[in-house]
């Protein structure tokens, strides 16, 4: 509470609240042992603090900053958890490039974007592709099974964004390091 002095004819009594609804921190317990550390998916090192370890983690339970994982990933397709029904992947699409036009006729597909710009089209037949639509940081694309599908970065800087197929569309363990290596796998 806070007191003004008397002031004549009034004697002034401000109250001042004292919250703060900003967003408050939050500490972290990381284990100690190596073993939980690299089970989490983190690398502590003094050159990066909190650096993900990006591998294919399987059908274990796991939790990741998905942002900075996303962020992170310099290869065109990493496999970062690959479960039964469900597999998530990192890629890094360089200035001009594309994912390639393909189709997954039993499969639904979720990207996110996490850094960048490009256009994504889709349609159902590769000479026919009607839906075209701009993505940037935080567009989420749905693309349903047996669609034709293709995302091309327009920018300046590195497309960075995470694939959810359901289920798995590549083996455990994937990592494309070129858009030429994963057309080589293919």
């Amino acid at each position: 509470m806070y007191y003004a002095p008397y002031m004549y004819p009034y004697s002034y009594y401000v109250n001042v609240p004292m919250y703060s609804y900003g967003r408050q921190p939050v500490y972290w317990t990381i284990p100690k042992e190596t073993g939980d550390a690299r089970r989490l998916g983190f690398l502590q090192s003094s050159k990066g603090r909190d650096k993900i370890q990006l591998k294919d983690y399987g059908s274990e339970p796991f939790v990741v900053n998905i942002n900075k994982a996303t962020k992170q990933n310099n290869t065109y397709r990493t496999a970062l958890w690959t479960g039964n029904h469900l597999q998530v992947t990192l890629m890094s699409l360089n200035a001009g490039e594309d994912i390639g036009l393909e189709i997954h006729p039993n499969l639904d597909q979720f990207l996110r974007i996490e850094q960048g710009q490009g256009i994504v089209q889709m349609g159902k037949s590769k000479d026919n592709l009607n839906f075209k639509r701009k993505v940037y940081d935080d567009s989420a694309i749905m693309i349903p099974a047996g669609t034709w599908h293709n995302v091309t970065n327009t920018g300046n800087i590195p497309l960075k964004l995470y694939s959810i197929y359901a289920p798995p569309e590549h083996p455990y363990g994937t990592v494309h390091v070129t858009k030429a290596d994963a057309m080589a796998a293919e």
